[in-house]
């Protein structure tokens, strides 16, 4: 019996609604976005295993609220190009700065979740005109994130042992089989129960699922992952730790779901030692990895305050 595969492409990724899909050039690649507002601008960057439609419930709000709104998929991922290489924190990094530039602006309000959230973090350190303020969602800062997998090992060391199975070579066919059944059961996992029992839940994942198989985009989002491993002993490594250990003068607000168990609250709460301006932390009850989505009138308020 022959089984038919299902195959997906970058159309899969273009969720309508009240926004406009573009792409722009930034950094040497071509990165899609969905746009909505007029005003001063919000920079939103999504997570592993996801996409700009992590964003859903702010843009529309957000762009109500008197400005530019702006969420973008990640160098290989989504609608975005996927080229072999650039997977790297540099590169990444300078994606984030491009994407300001492209857009038109001179600085941004960025607000990162997971891996954004990191990016978020190292593009401010590098680069720090040109970003007016942070706002972090389930993410700790690179520096933290890489002690507490030293000195945490039966909590944030135990919490990342997926990024262990990254490493392993062809990892992400793993990551896409059986209808990308991996991500399900990440995502299931990370999150708190009042989200992960809901239809929005349901309707979310079965689109990261989909978007996950679109040619190449598992491979290149493990890349980003499995970069710190590569160089974490050598030259470029240790240049990046030491690039990050300049405190940030940008503004930065965290917010952490307390149920996280992807990056532990612990873990994210030490990121303020290497942040010199403005900086607030505030712990989301009964939430876990997915803040924006499983409190996103308490997120979309945060990000407004922050941002005004």
């Amino acid at each position: 019996m022959r089984v038919n595969r299902k195959t997906f492409a970058d159309g899969a990724a273009l969720k309508q609604g009240p926004w406009t899909h573009r792409h722009v050039d930034a950094n040497g690649s071509r990165f899609h976005v969905a746009e909505s507002g007029e005003g001063p601008l919000i920079l939103l960057l999504h997570g592993f295993p996801e996409f700009w439609w992590a964003w859903r419930h702010q843009i529309p709000a957000l762009a109500g609220a008197g400005f530019r709104v702006v969420a973008a998929d990640l160098r290989g991922y989504g609608a975005s190009d996927k080229p072999p290489n650039g997977y790297d924190a540099y590169t990444m990094a300078a994606d984030v700065v491009g994407l300001v530039r492209a857009l038109g602006e001179r600085e941004a309000v960025v607000v990162g979740h997971d891996l954004g959230g990191i990016l978020a973090f190292a593009a401010a350190a590098f680069h720090p005109r040109q970003f007016k303020s942070l706002v972090v969602l389930g993410a700790a800062h690179p520096l933290r994130q890489r002690a507490a997998l030293a000195v945490d090992p039966k909590g944030q060391l135990s919490a990342s042992r997926h990024l262990f199975a990254f490493q392993m070579p062809r990892y992400e066919h793993k990551l896409t089989a059986w209808d990308a059944r991996k991500v399900a059961d990440l995502m299931y996992s990370w999150s708190g129960p009042g989200w992960r029992g809901s239809r929005d839940f349901q309707e979310y994942v079965r689109a990261c699922r989909d978007v996950i198989q679109i040619p190449q985009a598992a491979f290149c989002a493990l890349e980003a992952f499995r970069w710190p491993f590569r160089t974490s002993v050598g030259l470029a490594g240790r240049r990046f730790v030491k690039l990050l250990q300049r405190p940030t003068p940008v503004p930065v607000l965290q917010l952490h779901g307390a149920l996280d168990s992807c990056v532990l609250p612990r873990t994210a709460q030490g990121s303020g030692r290497y942040v010199q301006g403005r900086y607030e932390w505030k712990l989301l009850d009964g939430v876990g990895h997915f803040p924006q989505q499983e409190a996103p009138e308490v997120v979309t308020k945060e990000i407004i305050r922050w941002a005004s």
